[in-house]
């Protein structure tokens, strides 16, 4: 084999998983190249957070095998480490490699096993350490990296398949990713620090080294213009770590926080570990500190039993709170997870309603948010292809004239377009 090609699925932890992929075959000798057509090797980088996301994946290996019936396909991740029978049985697949053999799957293909049917994958419950996976040869019209530091959950949602398919909570060790940032900043002008758990980085490293020391070391011991930090739970919203965020011009002013539900009711059979009036108080403490700042929310509608008072509780939850744009998604049934065994499932047409509703008023407060906008200066990174560029605050800009991709530059906002924003023309028409 000669050539690969990697396709991600999934949220910001598996996109660095699937960079570091790509350096590992670099490193191997092999091509990476933009078509299935082109690629000796398909590789999958999987997600099974829901059923549709397992659909995703399944019609992607069909379209490769389709496209290039002469290639060997690998699929990885997480669907890989949860179905891996399921999966070894589609056309075209050579291997089905687990989270728990990631990082040997360079070792793998390297082989050229000389036949089909290939799974390895093994007991990711045992995992302890953190797989480093280096990220600088991502490719080079990525404008912002992301970096994962953190693997793993010790979370027991009562919906979710994540811990069983990516093992407990395991940190990157300090050095390690002061190292990593400090490579990456010397290509990079902005860096996204991402895990499965990130508010729980450090906790498993003994100390009492946590998430905002990191980011203080980071910001000591490296030359990185913008760190970013993705998804962080709700309780590991520190007053510490709002109160850096707000006071450091090199993290981007961006809080997103998963919710899941605004009902105490349904937070209770989801087994979260906060109740509403706990998430109230970060997101409120996030604006007070932070006016201009981003605060998202991943939610879900359709949770068995979710009643319609319970839905109306939640969306007038979501209406209170300060919240700039937000991540709705139709509770899907996971074989292995404790709801799959709860009563009165919630018929899909009404979940797809309610999920609508949601969407709706995401939509709007996103829209009324870009508007308070217009008029002021913010700090962006331009995209790739130019063009665009991405705030701080998490806006997308369309800029008055293309610009070279991965550069901070200010941006005062001329208005308000469909789905972002647009940059003031430097001059008037007459």
């Amino acid at each position: 084999m000669r050539t690969f090609l990697v396709h991600n699925f999934g949220c910001r932890a598996a996109q660095a998983d699937g960079a570091a992929l790509e350096g590992m075959l670099r490193r191997k000798g092999l091509e990476a190249v933009g078509s299935n057509a082109e690629a000796d090797l398909v590789i999958l980088n999987t997600c099974t957070v829901t059923a549709a996301a397992d659909e995703d994946v399944r019609q992607a290996v069909r379209r490769a095998h389709r496209e290039n019936p002469q290639a060997r396909i690998l699929i990885t991740g997480c669907y890989a480490q949860r179905a891996p029978q399921e999966l070894i049985e589609l056309p075209g697949v050579a291997w089905v490699v687990g989270n728990s053999h990631k990082t040997e799957i360079a070792e793998v293909v390297a082989t050229e096993t000389p036949y089909h049917g290939q799974i390895l994958v093994g007991e990711i419950s045992r995992q302890r350490e953190f797989a480093a996976g280096w990220v600088e040869e991502a490719a080079s019209d990525r404008s912002r990296p992301n970096l994962k530091i953190q693997d793993g959950c010790g979370n027991r949602c009562s919906f979710c398949i994540i811990p069983a398919v990516r093992g407990p909570s395991r940190s990157a060790k300090p050095e390690e990713v002061i190292e990593q940032v400090r490579v990456l900043a010397t290509k990079y002008q902005e860096i996204v620090l991402t895990g499965i758990n990130l508010g729980r980085w450090g906790r498993d490293l003994g100390g009492r080294m946590r998430l905002a020391d990191l980011l203080r070391r980071l910001l000591a011991e490296t030359d990185v213009r913008r760190l970013r930090l993705s998804s962080v739970e709700p309780m590991d919203w520190s007053d510490d770590l709002l109160a850096l965020m707000a006071s450091e011009k090199r993290i981007a002013k961006h809080v997103h926080a998963p919710l899941q539900s605004g009902s105490d009711s349904v937070l209770r059979r989801m087994r979260r570990r906060y109740r509403p009036r706990h998430y109230e108080d970060r997101m409120r403490k996030a604006r007070e500190w932070m006016p201009d700042a981003a605060i998202g929310a991943d939610v879900m509608v359709g949770f068995p039993g979710e009643t319609e008072a319970e839905f109306e509780e939640s969306r007038q939850f979501l209406a209170s709170l300060p919240f700039t744009y937000l991540h709705v998604f139709t509770y899907s049934e996971r074989p292995g997870t404790e709801a799959l065994q709860l009563p009165d499932p919630v018929p899909w047409a009404l979940r797809k309603e309610r999920n609508k509703i949601l969407r709706d008023l995401g939509e709007s407060k996103n829209l009324a948010f870009r508007r308070l906008m217009v008029g002021k200066t913010l700090s962006a990174v331009t995209l790739d292809p130019p063009g665009l560029a991405l705030t701080e605050n998490y806006l997308k800009v369309q800029l008055s004239q293309p610009r070279a991709a991965n550069q901070i530059v200010d941006v005062t906002i001329g208005g308000v377009t469909p789905t972002g924003l647009c940059e003031q023309t430097p001059f008037r028409l007459l």
